[in-house]
Protein backbone atom coordinates (compact mmCIF):
# COMPACT_ATOMS: atom_id res chain seq x y z
CA UNK A 1 0.00 0.00 0.00
CA UNK A 2 2.75 2.68 1.05
CA UNK A 3 4.99 1.61 -2.46
CA UNK A 4 1.70 2.86 -4.55
CA UNK A 5 1.13 5.99 -2.33
CA UNK A 6 4.55 6.77 -2.80
CA UNK A 7 4.34 6.17 -6.54
CA UNK A 8 1.32 8.06 -7.13
CA UNK A 9 2.72 11.08 -5.10
CA UNK A 10 5.87 10.76 -6.85
CA UNK A 11 3.87 10.48 -10.52
CA UNK A 12 1.71 13.17 -9.40
CA UNK A 13 4.34 15.51 -7.88
CA UNK A 14 6.26 15.30 -11.67
CA UNK A 15 2.88 16.57 -13.41
CA UNK A 16 2.95 19.28 -11.09
CA UNK A 17 7.00 20.30 -11.25
CA UNK A 18 6.36 19.75 -15.16
CA UNK A 19 3.68 22.90 -15.10
CA UNK A 20 5.42 26.04 -16.72
CA UNK A 21 5.75 29.30 -14.01
CA UNK A 22 2.97 31.11 -16.47
CA UNK A 23 0.64 28.46 -16.10
CA UNK A 24 1.47 28.45 -12.38
CA UNK A 25 0.73 31.68 -12.10
CA UNK A 26 -2.43 32.14 -13.52
CA UNK A 27 -3.47 29.01 -12.07
CA UNK A 28 -2.67 31.16 -8.52
CA UNK A 29 -4.57 33.77 -10.46
CA UNK A 30 -8.04 32.00 -11.11
CA UNK A 31 -8.10 30.85 -7.36
CA UNK A 32 -7.78 34.17 -5.99
CA UNK A 33 -10.32 35.50 -8.05
CA UNK A 34 -13.23 32.50 -7.66
CA UNK A 35 -12.54 32.82 -3.80
CA UNK A 36 -14.16 30.00 -1.89
CA UNK A 37 -17.05 28.37 -3.16
CA UNK A 38 -19.31 29.67 -0.22
CA UNK A 39 -19.32 32.49 1.89
CA UNK A 40 -16.90 33.95 3.90
CA UNK A 41 -18.03 34.92 7.62
CA UNK A 42 -16.57 37.67 8.82
CA UNK A 43 -13.40 37.73 11.28
CA UNK A 44 -13.02 33.69 10.21
CA UNK A 45 -9.54 32.26 10.42
CA UNK A 46 -8.32 31.08 7.37
CA UNK A 47 -4.80 29.03 7.37
CA UNK A 48 -2.73 29.06 4.05
CA UNK A 49 1.21 28.09 3.59
CA UNK A 50 4.31 29.22 2.26
CA UNK A 51 4.39 27.21 -0.67
CA UNK A 52 7.45 24.96 -0.80
CA UNK A 53 8.72 23.32 -4.35
CA UNK A 54 5.90 23.54 -7.11
CA UNK A 55 3.09 24.05 -4.76
CA UNK A 56 0.64 26.37 -5.64
CA UNK A 57 0.92 29.89 -4.19
CA UNK A 58 -2.09 30.19 -1.94
CA UNK A 59 -1.10 34.02 -1.07
CA UNK A 60 -3.12 35.96 -4.25
CA UNK A 61 -6.11 33.75 -2.49
CA UNK A 62 -5.16 34.84 1.11
CA UNK A 63 -4.73 38.15 0.48
CA UNK A 64 -8.07 38.23 -1.47
CA UNK A 65 -10.06 36.47 1.16
CA UNK A 66 -8.23 39.02 4.11
CA UNK A 67 -9.68 41.84 1.95
CA UNK A 68 -12.80 40.07 2.46
CA UNK A 69 -12.82 39.95 6.22
CA UNK A 70 -11.07 37.35 7.09
CA UNK A 71 -8.00 36.79 9.31
CA UNK A 72 -5.04 34.67 8.37
CA UNK A 73 -2.81 32.51 9.65
CA UNK A 74 0.29 30.01 8.79
CA UNK A 75 1.01 26.36 10.06
CA UNK A 76 4.12 26.04 12.24
CA UNK A 77 5.76 22.61 12.30
CA UNK A 78 6.09 21.21 15.78
CA UNK A 79 7.41 17.56 15.32
CA UNK A 80 6.98 15.05 13.45
CA UNK A 81 4.00 13.01 13.90
CA UNK A 82 2.59 16.01 16.13
CA UNK A 83 -0.49 18.39 15.14
CA UNK A 84 0.69 21.51 13.39
CA UNK A 85 0.43 25.11 15.30
CA UNK A 86 -0.97 28.21 13.83
CA UNK A 87 -0.29 31.84 13.86
CA UNK A 88 -1.45 34.77 12.99
CA UNK A 89 0.20 36.26 10.17
CA UNK A 90 -0.09 39.54 7.98
CA UNK A 91 0.68 39.39 4.13
CA UNK A 92 3.48 41.77 4.49
CA UNK A 93 5.08 39.96 7.88
CA UNK A 94 8.52 38.86 7.38
CA UNK A 95 9.01 35.24 8.26
CA UNK A 96 11.64 33.00 9.62
CA UNK A 97 12.39 29.75 8.78
CA UNK A 98 10.98 26.57 10.95
CA UNK A 99 12.43 23.36 11.50
CA UNK A 100 11.61 21.77 7.63
CA UNK A 101 13.17 25.05 6.44
CA UNK A 102 9.60 26.42 6.04
CA UNK A 103 8.64 29.99 6.08
CA UNK A 104 7.09 30.45 9.25
CA UNK A 105 5.09 33.23 11.52
CA UNK A 106 7.49 34.68 14.51
CA UNK A 107 6.62 32.30 17.70
CA UNK A 108 5.90 35.90 18.94
CA UNK A 109 2.83 35.92 16.84
CA UNK A 110 -0.42 35.10 18.53
CA UNK A 111 -1.83 31.28 18.52
CA UNK A 112 -4.72 30.79 16.96
CA UNK A 113 -7.26 27.95 16.09
CA UNK A 114 -7.77 28.43 11.95
CA UNK A 115 -12.11 27.81 10.78
CA UNK A 116 -10.67 27.39 6.96
CA UNK A 117 -7.66 25.39 6.77
CA UNK A 118 -6.18 25.76 2.84
CA UNK A 119 -3.84 22.47 2.00
CA UNK A 120 -0.91 21.84 -0.21
CA UNK A 121 -1.08 18.12 -1.40
CA UNK A 122 1.12 16.04 -3.79
CA UNK A 123 -2.18 14.58 -5.44
CA UNK A 124 -6.23 14.04 -4.99
CA UNK A 125 -8.81 11.99 -5.99
CA UNK A 126 -12.95 12.45 -6.68
CA UNK A 127 -13.59 11.44 -2.71
CA UNK A 128 -11.97 14.28 -1.22
CA UNK A 129 -8.60 11.84 -0.66
CA UNK A 130 -5.19 13.45 -0.54
CA UNK A 131 -1.97 12.43 -1.04
CA UNK A 132 0.83 15.09 1.42
CA UNK A 133 4.30 14.15 1.57
CA UNK A 134 4.18 11.22 4.52
CA UNK A 135 4.57 13.02 7.64
CA UNK A 136 1.20 13.06 8.40
CA UNK A 137 0.85 16.69 9.49
CA UNK A 138 -1.98 17.37 8.08
CA UNK A 139 -3.95 14.70 9.07
CA UNK A 140 -2.88 15.07 12.71
CA UNK A 141 -3.91 18.41 12.67
CA UNK A 142 -7.59 17.39 11.66
CA UNK A 143 -8.08 15.25 14.25
CA UNK A 144 -7.06 16.82 16.56
CA UNK A 145 -8.24 20.19 15.77
CA UNK A 146 -11.68 19.02 14.67
CA UNK A 147 -12.26 17.89 18.67
CA UNK A 148 -12.33 21.32 19.36
CA UNK A 149 -14.17 22.94 16.52
CA UNK A 150 -15.35 21.96 13.17
CA UNK A 151 -12.83 22.75 10.66
CA UNK A 152 -13.46 23.52 6.58
CA UNK A 153 -10.23 21.49 4.81
CA UNK A 154 -9.83 22.96 1.63
CA UNK A 155 -7.36 21.58 -0.70
CA UNK A 156 -5.38 23.73 -3.13
CA UNK A 157 -3.95 22.05 -6.12
CA UNK A 158 -3.28 22.12 -9.79
CA UNK A 159 -5.47 20.09 -12.17
CA UNK A 160 -3.00 17.87 -13.09
CA UNK A 161 -2.56 16.48 -9.53
CA UNK A 162 -5.57 14.74 -9.37
CA UNK A 163 -5.51 11.05 -9.70
CA UNK A 164 -8.38 8.28 -10.16
CA UNK A 165 -7.79 6.60 -6.54
CA UNK A 166 -5.97 7.49 -3.50
CA UNK A 167 -5.33 4.69 -1.38
CA UNK A 168 -6.56 5.74 2.04
CA UNK A 169 -6.08 4.26 5.26
CA UNK A 170 -8.24 4.80 8.14
CA UNK A 171 -6.19 7.78 10.02
CA UNK A 172 -6.19 9.58 6.92
CA UNK A 173 -9.08 12.70 6.76
CA UNK A 174 -10.56 13.71 3.36
CA UNK A 175 -11.01 17.35 2.73
CA UNK A 176 -14.32 18.99 2.42
CA UNK A 177 -13.13 20.89 -0.89
CA UNK A 178 -10.33 20.80 -3.41
CA UNK A 179 -9.97 23.76 -5.61
CA UNK A 180 -7.63 23.67 -8.50
CA UNK A 181 -7.43 25.98 -11.65
CA UNK A 182 -10.35 24.86 -13.21
CA UNK A 183 -12.88 23.14 -11.16
CA UNK A 184 -14.17 23.18 -7.83
CA UNK A 185 -15.18 19.83 -6.08
CA UNK A 186 -17.06 19.59 -3.05
CA UNK A 187 -17.14 16.56 -0.75
CA UNK A 188 -19.46 17.16 2.22
CA UNK A 189 -22.27 15.91 -0.09
CA UNK A 190 -22.95 11.77 0.08
CA UNK A 191 -22.87 12.40 -3.78
CA UNK A 192 -19.33 13.88 -4.66
CA UNK A 193 -20.29 16.79 -6.28
CA UNK A 194 -17.68 18.37 -9.16
CA UNK A 195 -18.87 21.32 -10.83
CA UNK A 196 -16.54 23.22 -13.12
CA UNK A 197 -16.22 26.62 -13.10
CA UNK A 198 -13.10 27.47 -15.68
Amino acid sequence: MSNSKAELRAKALAARDALSEKKRTAAAAKLAKRGLPFPLLPGSIVSGYSPIRSEIDPLPLMKALAEAGARLALPCVTARGQSLIFRIFHPNDRLMLGPLGIPEPSPAASEVIPDIMLTPLAAFDRLGHRIGYGAGHYDHTFAHLRKAKQIVGIGLAFAAQEIKAVPALSHDVALDYVLTESDVFDFRSSEVAHSLRG
